[in-house]
C-alpha cells in the first residue's frame, strides 16, 4: 500500500488533531493515529474513547487499506522536515517506510481493527450554526468551566436551545458566563452539555474559518460536521446548575469604565494582595473607583484611582483579583459596564460596545468577604 503526499499539509492535519490524544492512555492504540486510505482520500482520526475527530486530505495514490501510526513519533518526524512531497509505502511486516528527498525511516504500526470504532448517533436532532459564531461562543464561555469532578456539569459548558435563542452558559462555582445568540432559535427547549476538551479543539480550528456547522445531538453524544472535520463528542450527564438564580436582577449601581485601564489596575493592585485571598477591593464614590489591596503578613499596600462615570451610592465591595482580571480580559469592548447592589451580591461585566445586535454577552464574579 502506497501513497504521497505534502509533509506541511499533513503536520499541520495532525496537530490539529493531535489535541483530542491524551499524554497517558490505559490502551495503547489510542496514541496513535488511525489512517484509513480509500483510493486518493485519506481520512485521519484521533480519540480518547470519549472525544473523537476526525478529518479527510487529498493523496496520491490508488491503494485502499488502513493501519494505526504512532502520533508522537510521526510528529516529531515531520517537524524536522522542510515542505516537500513524502512517499510512505506500507510493508507487510508491520512497519512503514517514509521517504523524503533525503532520507528513508521505518515507523512501525498497529493492526487498524485494534482502533476503537466511532459511535453512532442514532436519532439525532440537527442544528446549523456559522464556525466563527460557535467558534467566539466557545472562546467567550469554556475559559470559565470548572475543574472539579464531584461536580461533573460545571466541567463543560451549557448549550441551550429555546424558541427565545441559543445561550452558551459556563461556570466553576466563582465566576459566570453567559452568551446569547438570538438569530439561532430552537421550536422546542433542548439543553445538553459539552466537555472543555472537544471545545478547545474545535475553537483552534473553527478560529481561521467562516462555513456552516452543522451540529447534530441525542442524549449522550454531540457531532460537529464542518469542512473535512467531523468531531464527536460524549456529552456529559446530568443537570446544569440554575443559573438564571444567581445572576442578580436588580442593580442599582452602575460603573461605565475603560476596560484596558480597569484591567491594568486590577493587575498591578493584586500584586500586593494577600497571596491566598488575592483579594482587591473597588471602593466606589463619586465618579471614581479606588482599588486597593493589602498583605498585612508582608506589610504590602497598594492603593489606585480610576476616573468612571458612575450612577449609584458609595459601595466598597471585594472580589479575588485573579478572577476579575481574567473574565475582564476575555473581553473585547472598549469600556465595560460594571454592576451590582450591594456587598455580598454578585457583579456584573456587560460590554458597552463592540457587540452585534444577535448577541448579548453577561459576565458574573461573586464577591469575597472584606476583612
Amino acid at each position: 500500500m502506497n501513497l504521497i503526499l505534502n509533509s506541511k499539509n499533513l503536520l499541520e492535519k495532525l496537530l490539529i488533531l493531535n489535541g483530542v490524544i491524551n499524554s497517558s492512555n490505559t490502551l495503547p492504540i489510542l496514541d496513535c493515529f488511525l489512517f484509513e486510505i480509500d483510493g486518493n482520500q485519506l481520512k485521519i482520526t484521533a480519540s480518547d474513547l470519549e472525544t473523537t475527530i476526525t478529518s479527510t486530505m487529498e493523496i496520491t495514490s490508488s491503494d485502499k487499506g488502513s493501519i494505526a501510526v504512532a502520533s508522537r513519533m510521526l510528529i516529531d518526524m515531520l517537524k524536522t522536515f522542510p515542505e516537500q512531497p513524502l512517499d510512505f509505502c506500507v510493508l507487510e511486516n508491520s512497519t512503514m517506510n517514509i521517504t523524503s528527498s533525503s532520507g528513508i525511516y521505518s515507523i512501525a504500526y498497529a493492526p487498524a481493527k485494534e482502533y476503537p470504532i466511532a459511535v453512532l448517533v442514532e436519532d439525532a436532532q440537527t442544528a446549523k450554526i456559522n464556525s466563527k459564531v460557535l467558534g467566539k461562543a466557545i472562546s467567550k464561555t469554556v475559559f470559565v468551566t470548572g475543574t472539579d469532578d464531584l461536580r461533573p456539569s460545571m466541567t463543560g459548558v451549557l448549550f441551550q436551545f429555546s424558541p427565545a435563542g441559543l445561550n452558551f452558559v459556563a461556570t466553576d462555582a466563582h465566576k459566570l458566563v453567559r452568551y446569547q445568540r438570538t438569530d439561532i432559535t430552537s421550536e422546542e427547549q433542548i439543553d445538553f452539555i459539552v466537555p472543555k476538551k472537544p471545545l478547545n479543539v474545535l475553537k483552534g480550528i473553527l478560529s481561521t474559518l467562516d462555513i456552516e456547522v452543522i451540529l447534530s445531538f441525542n442524549e449522550t453524544n454531540a457531532i460537529f460536521t464542518f469542512g473535512d472535520y467531523v468531531l464527536i463528542s460524549r456529552l456529559i450527564e446530568g443537570k446544569y446548575p440554575k443559573y438564571e438564580n444567581v445572576i442578580p436582577k436588580e442593580n442599582p449601581n452602575k460603573a461605565l469604565i475603560n476596560r484596558t485601564t480597569f484591567l491594568n489596575s486590577v493587575k498591578c493592585v493584586s500584586i500586593f494582595s494577600n497571596k491566598t485571598t488575592r483579594q482587591v477591593v473597588l471602593n466606589f464614590g463619586g465618579n471614581e473607583i479606588q482599588l486597593s489591596a493589602e498583605d498585612i503578613d508582608y506589610s504590602n499596600k497598594a492603593n489606585e484611582r480610576l476616573t468612571c462615570s458612575y450612577i449609584g451610592q458609595d459601595v466598597k465591595i471585594g472580589f479575588n483579583a485573579k478572577y476579575l482580571a481574567e473574565l475582564v480580559a476575555n473581553l473585547t469592548c472598549e469600556e465595560v459596564n460594571f454592576e451590582f447592589s450591594l456587598p455580598n451580591r454578585a457583579g456584573l461585566l456587560i460590554p458597552a460596545d463592540g457587540e452585534s445586535e444577535h448577541e448579548n454577552l453577561l459576565m458574573l464574579i461573586m464577591p469575597t468577604l472584606i476583612t
